[in-house]
């Protein structure tokens, strides 16, 4: 009986030598590193966002991220293209130099100097980074810029930013698409 080519690589996938391995993955090692998120979202994120819910679904997020997952091919586009390293490798070291820097102004850690100095160290961070423009997609350039990105890529940002209940990206179907979006309280 002959053996289709999807059946191979189906029987192939399931023997775990054929397996790609998981990547190492960005993962909280202590409380101190959401504390720093944390921090960093009080400078670049809006004082009405929900911050920690950002934070959570940056950091969600992250830890889902598989590097050589295949992504879809686009349209108009026919190459399917798997994701590229994961761009939380560089976030530790990005981190460490955030604690750093801050150290030399006096503070113990990033997460804990005074609100003028935290935005003065990500101005610069991010222009050492050299990051001109905010990707939809964490790209590693900087962690700062990922979690802008990140957010103001979001259905939240968008509701926020129109003071309604757009909803983006929710299937919400015909009945009452006739009537504008709720507006915010």
């Amino acid at each position: 009986m002959p053996v289709s080519r999807r059946d191979a690589l189906k029987t192939l996938a399931a023997i775990p030598i054929f397996r790609r391995a998981a990547p190492p993955a960005f993962r909280l090692k202590a409380e101190a590193t959401t504390e720093t998120i944390s921090a960093i979202a009080e400078i670049v994120l809006p004082t009405d966002a929900d911050r920690k819910a950002a934070v959570k679904a940056f950091e969600d997020w992250i830890a889902g991220y598989r590097e050589g997952a295949d992504t879809d091919h686009g349209y108009g586009n026919t190459r399917v293209r798997p994701t590229g390293p994961a761009p939380s490798r560089n976030y530790p070291a990005q981190i460490a130099a955030l604690d750093a820097a801050a150290r030399t102004r006096g503070a113990e850690s990033f997460a804990a100097a005074s609100r003028d100095d935290r935005r003065s160290i990500l101005e610069a961070a991010i222009a050492d980074a050299k990051v001109e423009r905010l990707s939809a997609r964490p790209t590693g350039a900087h962690i700062a810029t990922d979690l802008m990105g990140h957010y103001f890529g979001s259905p939240q940002a968008t509701d926020l930013c129109y003071r309604a209940a757009i909803n983006r990206d929710a299937c919400r179907g015909l009945p009452g698409s006739d009537q504008p979006p709720k507006r915010l309280g």
